[in-house]
C-alpha cells in the first residue's frame, strides 16, 4: 500500500468525524491530528537513506552555498545516477526545499552542485509561495524534516518583466498567466521609487517578500522557524556568472 493510503487510513482512524478532526487539529500549533500525520508517515522508516542529509538548518544553508561556489568555479562533481540508487528506492530525505522559478535556465540540482535526493524543489514561474506550493513545503518540513527552505529568484526574470508590464503598463495577459503578475505585483508597487534596475529591484524584492510570508505560514512553517527548527532565507541567481547571493 502507498504512503498515501497509509496517512488516509491513520487519519481516519484517530478522526472518528469531520468535527473532531477539526477540533484536534486547532489544538495548539501543528496540532494534534498533524502530529498524527507525521506520525503515520514516519512509524517503522528504516534510517535515513542519505545520512550525511541530516542537518542543521544553519549547517544545510552553508552546505547549499558551499556547491554553489564550486558550481561557480566550475568545480560541480559529476552525477553519479548509480551511487545512491538503491537507498532512495525505499525513501528520501533532502536537506534543504527550494522554491525556484520555472525558468529553464535555472537548475537547483546543478546550481547548488547536489545529487539526487538532496533537493526537494518546488518550481513556479516567479518563484513565488502560492496556495499550490506552501502545501508541499509543509509535507518536507513535517514529514521529511527539511530544515531548510530557499526561495531562489534569478536574474533577467521573465514573470517579474510581465508583473512590471501588468502594473505599470496595464498589460493584460493571456490564460491564467496574470496569476503570476497578480502575485508579483506587491514587489512591483514596493519598489516603484527605487533606484537601479527595475526588474533586478522587483526580482530581489519578490523574493523578499516571499520569504517574509514563509517565515510567517501558519500552521507548520511559521511555528518551525519560530521554534528555530527551520530556517527560511532567499537568494537571486546570476544567470552571467552562476553566483546565487543570499538577499533573505
Amino acid at each position: 500500500m502507498c504512503q498515501l493510503c497509509d496517512v488516509e487510513n491513520a487519519v481516519s482512524t484517530h478522526a472518528k468525524s469531520k468535527r473532531n478532526f477539526l477540533k484536534t487539529f486547532s489544538v495548539s500549533g501543528l496540532g494534534l491530528a498533524g502530529l498524527a500525520l507525521k506520525d503515520a508517515f514516519s512509524a517503522d522508516l528504516p534510517a535515513p537513506p542519505k545520512p550525511e542529509n541530516v542537518l542543521t538548518p544553519a549547517a544545510a544553508l552553508e552546505r547549499l552555498l558551499a556547491g554553489n561556489k564550486r558550481y561557480v568555479s566550475n568545480g560541480s562533481r559529476p552525477f553519479d545516477f548509480m551511487r545512491d540508487r538503491e537507498a532512495l528506492v525505499g525513501g528520501q530525505n533532502p536537506y534543504a526545499s527550494i522554491v525556484s522559478c520555472a525558468d529553464a535556465r535555472v537548475v537547483p540540482e546543478l546550481c547548488f552542485d547536489e545529487q539526487r535526493g538532496d533537493l526537494f524543489v518546488t518550481r513556479v514561474a516567479g518563484n513565488y509561495a502560492s496556495a499550490d506550493i506552501i502545501p508541499s513545503l509543509e509535507y518536507a518540513a513535517l514529514v521529511l524534516n527539511v530544515p531548510l527552505i530557499l526561495v531562489l529568484g534569478h536574474q533577467h526574470c521573465g514573470a517579474v518583466k510581465a508583473a512590471i508590464d501588468a502594473v505599470e503598463k496595464h498589460q493584460q495577459f493571456p490564460g491564467h498567466i496574470q496569476t503570476i503578475t497578480t502575485a508579483i505585483a506587491p514587489a512591483v508597487r514596493a519598489t516603484k521609487k527605487q533606484a537601479g534596475d527595475r526588474t533586478d529591484s522587483v526580482v530581489k524584492k519578490n523574493v523578499i517578500l516571499n520569504v517574509e510570508r514563509l517565515r510567517h505560514a501558519a500552521p507548520v512553517i511559521g511555528k518551525l522557524v519560530a521554534e528555530k527548527k527551520m530556517i527560511i532565507a532567499g537568494g537571486v541567481y546570476s544567470l552571467e556568472t552562476g553566483k546565487v547571493e543570499l538577499v533573505a
